[in-house]
């Protein structure tokens, strides 16, 4: 763990960077939305909540080698969201997920953002297989892993509720990059 980097991907209008301690407010009040928290923390987080989830967040990174971004617009530097994997253990794979506040919806950001990620994995990290694990009801989160080239290949009990596994394999990818 010393002297773990974590990389910095840059897409046309995203930053996706470390976390750092900075971000807490923005990051506790992402996960008090309602709106936000029904596909992907339910009931939402108070701010104790937010904080042990943060800590996991950024503790994932040198523990297992990958996991969230925190994305930022260059242009503004403003906080949109986390962007990012998640494999702690006994987890169903290794999973890109997304979350952006709530006005950040419907810009193709989450698409953008996940679509450099995912990049990241197959070409540096050389992952075979990328997962998201997607609540049934989440429709704009079903269209995004549509379009990053994933496909509906089951479902799992994970979280507690059943959520939809999308995933995409690495040579899959490579054809969807190539389209």
């Amino acid at each position: 763990m010393d002297g773990f980097v974590i990389p910095t991907l840059e897409t046309e209008r995203l930053r996706l960077r470390a976390f750092r301690a900075g971000d807490f407010d923005d990051y506790a009040a992402l996960c008090a939305d309602p709106e936000v928290a029904r596909y992907f923390v339910r009931p939402p987080l108070s701010r104790a909540e937010a904080s042990r989830h943060l800590a996991f967040v950024m503790g994932h990174w040198p523990l297992c080698g990958s996991g969230m971004w925190a994305v930022e617009e260059k242009a503004t530097r403003v906080f949109v969201g986390r962007i990012g994997f998640a494999d702690p253990y006994g987890w169903p794979g290794f999973e890109l997920a997304w979350t952006l506040v709530r006005r950040f919806w419907g810009r193709g950001y989450a698409t953008e953002g996940a679509r450099a990620a995912l990049d990241y994995a197959f070409t540096v990290w050389s992952k075979d297989r990328v997962i998201s694990l997607i609540h049934p009801q989440n429709h704009a989160s079903i269209r995004v892993a549509e379009r990053l080239g994933e496909t509906l290949q089951g479902r799992t009990g994970a979280l507690g509720e059943e959520r939809l596994v999308y995933g995409i394999e690495r040579e899959s990818y490579a054809g969807v990059r190539a389209a």
